[in-house]
């Protein structure tokens, strides 16, 4: 199969699939005579491996982190659950640093007037000039 192909059928651009080659998350694939990428099935599964992966937000590390468990029929699964607990921290991790971020949006511009003055308290507040978190507004 060539790399249009596989990439229709995985659901990874052909861009992508010669990325992961390159930085070895996956096999370089064999070439045909004439040169070009000859993929078989197994290179479909492990692409829509690590797309569903990406997709839940793994980094790279931890896809191929996660490829190789895969692989690994010898592997218990208390090794990949770790993966998955550190995950899951990582992304409520992020959902507080978010939420915080909102929160001080939600604080700007409510106390932005969105009128024809020039002083603007998002502006302000980009500048690190506003108080972040607590509403202090100036109407």
């Amino acid at each position: 199969m060539n790399i249009g192909t596989v990439s229709k059928k995985s659901g990874v651009s052909a861009k992508t699939i010669r990325y992961y080659e390159s930085i070895g998350l996956i096999s370089q694939a064999d070439r045909a005579e004439n040169g070009y990428r000859d993929y078989g099935e197994n290179d479909v599964e492990i692409l829509r491996f690590v797309k569903r992966s990406r997709a839940m937000g793994f980094s790279v590390g931890d896809v191929s982190n996660l490829l190789d468990l895969w692989v690994n029929k010898d592997r218990a699964s208390a090794d990949v659950k770790a993966v998955a607990l550190k995950h899951i921290a990582e992304i409520e991790q992020r959902i507080s640093e978010l939420e915080s971020i909102r929160n001080t949006l939600k604080n700007l511009t409510e106390c932005c007037h969105g009128d024809d003055r020039p002083d603007c308290p998002i502006l302000e507040g980009l500048a690190g000039l506003a108080i972040e978190e607590k509403k202090v507004c100036h109407k």
